[in-house]
């Protein structure tokens, strides 16, 4: 049995898509922590089918209130000597005391003079608050933007230091100015963010705590119980001998572990630990292999049965269930890994016609054949399965995860016992040659509830990412006492693990609240749509000039935004500024939202900040920039077809949204204009081989009208694609006369 590659885990090479890598915990701090995050864990689970009596708000403070005094503890400060990387520093332990209090003061049953006295008490004074009150929202308001720099870097809170400025300034403004206002107060600002529905307890905060918690202790239990594993030896082995088998795998490993990490970057670095060698014996180069592996990895975060954290928010906003927009994400989801796999198809064929390396798997040691996989381990898939099915069964998204998360630790104990198996029955004398790596136990029973020493950052690169890591074996046959402790107490580990992985995600929607509230307040929002529709009319007076530049104005802003800030900021910024501008624009909320969601999504694989780029490059050796431009030709349909949402109405069919004859031919139309544009960037058209400059031109421009969705343009792109077909039959006929090959 061979010993598959290590993985390397985001963590490791210190980038992630939204956080920094968490402190390496040891000793009691690490037994605090993985505590306090286990506790976390269970609440939230606790409030799915027990809420608090108080309200929503009310659990938001609780939570909030435990999970940022973790941040200070589990995240550097880069502060010079107040920083260690090994343990919370004095000044640490001083904020998360601070915090607690902070947080919790508000459901204090203490009189403080005119302050405290309990929650309802609190809320009594919205609009009129003590100064007490007032100090401890501008504590709160420090240690929000702290946390969120801790986690994310220094660009969040400055953004949200700007929105600030903009509430206290904006009355000393040119009134004749749009977004002139009349000013707020200290007071109105703090009361905006700690005593209403709008600030740090608000929308943001509430998907969190209540959505993106649970999915991260999916994640986390999904890789515990050993389905990662399944999931890449599965695509190793269904396309062993296939033509081009290597780029297969790393684009269905891709999408298949997003399920697990929920990160594009943590993906395309677990998947390309595995994959490289493949892809290089196969031929690939190395900018070529990780372009490849950051576009499949970010691919997965647009794609059902999960999607990416800002999904949650979109269905929040528009108050629609979490499976309807799961239901928009469908058909684009098709059609990007349409274009990666094509793309993937012409990059073997080329490998193959200049003769870098065979493009198969072939010439080498065969894995598990694929339905033997399937038949050992795959139940894995059934509590994916679940989640569906209780989602169109009408079981609430919270709910779903939480039954699915059940299903998943169930399913670790087979597993276990499976591989026990196979490490140490007759397998390995058959012949066959598996992905798995050998069963390890890094830990005891007597370790800690989180990451130390020994196990390596607790960070969402650890308890997410490392979707590949060994899985801790189990005498065969045997389940001891020792053993069944063990694994209770790996269990747990998971789930803490997974909260810790949430904390800069929390950070994050804290933060956002700072923006909801500044623009809610001011009227930012409406003022600065209005900017963007005037500067889409300079144009033309066109309402399809206007909205198609309208559009483009609003693509490159949220490119532009998601390069600075995380995906979760990046979609609430783009929202309650662009979203109303496509709305004032008579689109439709869903294919507004849905716009704002992928390009806020795609910042990952957008020059020069592409992160799971960068990631792809460290696992391959190739250089950074090449390697995003390379990605950029694997992911070019996913910023292409977000338009198309809201160009036409035609253009929400691909949301499924409509007739079912209009929905076909609108995605059958979009996927020839996919294939149309993999053969303009490959420089290559399936069944004709390499074309040059004018075909290539032809396909480009016959790809890009057939992404307009009206069906006069769908009949000029499938006319100018024949066009740019005969073009490329004439090149090779005259490459045949003019070098006498048959």
């Amino acid at each position: 049995m061979s010993v598959a590659p290590p993985v390397v885990t985001a963590a490791e090479l210190g980038v992630d898509d939204e956080e920094r890598p968490a402190r390496t915990l040891s000793g009691f701090p690490a037994r605090l922590v993985g505590i306090v995050a286990l506790t976390v864990a269970l609440l939230s689970i606790w409030q799915v089918f027990r809420p608090l009596a108080q309200g929503s708000q009310y659990y938001l403070v609780v939570f909030l209130g435990i999970a940022l005094p973790l941040v200070y503890l589990s995240y550097r400060s880069w502060w010079g000597r107040l920083d260690r990387a090994d343990a919370p520093s004095v000044l640490d332990w001083v904020l998360a005391a601070i915090a607690l209090v902070v947080c919790l003061y508000p459901i204090l049953p203490v009189t403080f003079g005119d302050a405290g006295g309990g929650y309802n008490a609190f809320l009594d004074r919205q609009g009129m608050l003590a100064p007490l009150d007032v100090a401890m929202g501008g504590l709160l308001l420090v240690l929000v933007l702290e946390a969120c720099r801790r986690t994310t870097g220094v660009i969040l809170p400055i953004v949200c230091l700007v929105f600030l400025a903009y509430g206290y300034y904006g009355g000393l403004l040119p009134q004749n100015w749009a977004i002139a206002h009349a000013g707020l107060d200290i007071d109105q600002i703090v009361d905006a963010l700690y005593n209403s529905g709008s600030g740090f307890y608000g929308t943001p905060l509430d998907v969190a705590a209540s959505y993106i918690v649970l999915f991260t202790l999916y994640g986390a239990v999904l890789e515990f119980s050993g389905a990662a594993r399944f999931f890449v030896d599965l695509s190793v082995s269904l396309f062993r001998r296939s033509h081009s088998a290597a780029g297969r795998t790393a684009v269905a490993s891709g999408f298949l572990l997003g399920t697990v990490s929920g990160s594009g970057t943590a993906t395309a670095v677990s998947t390309g630990a595995v994959t490289w060698p493949i892809l290089k014996r196969a031929g690939y180069r190395p900018e070529q292999a990780g372009g490849m592996l950051a576009a499949a990895g970010v691919g997965a975060i647009l794609s059902p049965p999960t999607l990416g954290v800002a999904a949650f928010i979109v269905a929040e906003y528009l108050d629609v269930s979490y499976v309807t927009v799961l239901g928009w994400a469908l058909i684009p989801t098709l059609l990007y890994y349409l274009g990666i796999l094509l793309s993937v198809e012409i990059d073997a064929r080329r490998i193959h016609a200049e003769g870098r390396a065979p493009a198969d798997l072939a010439d080498g040691p065969l894995p598990t054949p694929w339905w033997k996989l399937l038949g050992r381990f795959g139940y894995h898939f059934s509590s994916l399965i679940v989640i569906v099915v209780l989602l169109l069964a009408g079981v609430s998204a919270t709910r779903a995860v939480v039954y699915a998360t059940a299903l998943a630790l169930i399913l670790a104990v087979p597993d276990r016992m499976l591989r026990a198996r196979e490490a140490n029955g007759p397998a390995s004398s058959t012949g066959e040659t598996s992905t798995d790596g050998p069963s390890t136990d890094g830990k005891s029973a007597s370790g800690t509830l989180a990451g130390d020493a020994s196990t390596g950052d607790a960070s969402k690169g650890d308890a997410s990412s490392g979707a590949m890591a060994a899985q801790p074996s189990t005498p065969t046959g045997l389940w001891t006492r020792k053993t069944l402790q063990r694994f209770v107490f790996e269990a747990l580990r998971a789930l803490s693990l997974g909260m810790r992985s949430a904390l800069p995600v929390v950070a994050v929607c804290a933060a956002a609240g700072v923006i909801t509230a500044m623009t809610t307040k001011t009227g930012l929002g409406a003022q600065l749509a209005s900017l963007l529709v005037r500067a889409g009319s300079v144009l033309s007076d066109d309402p399809a000039v206007v909205l198609a530049t309208t559009a483009l104005l609003a693509a490159i802003a949220l490119s532009l935004l998601g390069l600075a800030v995380p995906v979760t900021a990046s979609f609430v910024i783009g929202w309650v500024i662009i979203g109303p501008a496509l709305l004032d624009l008579h689109v439709a909320a869903p294919a507004a939202a849905m716009f704002v969601f992928y390009f806020s999504v795609l910042s990952e694989v957008t020059p020069p900040t592409a992160l799971a780029a960068v990631g792809a490059a460290a696992v391959t050796g190739a250089k950074a920039m090449p390697t995003m431009w390379s990605a950029l030709r694997y992911a070019l349909p996913a910023f292409l077809v977000p338009l198309m949402f809201v160009l036409t109405d035609s253009g929400q069919h691909l949301l499924g949204r409509g007739a079912l004859l209009d929905v076909l031919w609108v995605t059958a139309a979009a996927c020839v204009g996919v294939a149309a544009l993999a053969a303009a960037t490959g420089g290559w058209i399936l069944g004709l081989g390499a074309v040059g400059a004018v075909p290539r031109v032809l396909a480009g421009a016959a790809g890009l009208t057939l992404l307009y969705p009206h069906p006069t343009a769908t009949a000029i792109g499938l006319g100018v694609l024949a066009v740019a077909a005969a073009a490329g039959v004439v090149e090779r006929v005259r490459h045949r006369k003019a070098t006498g090959t048959p």
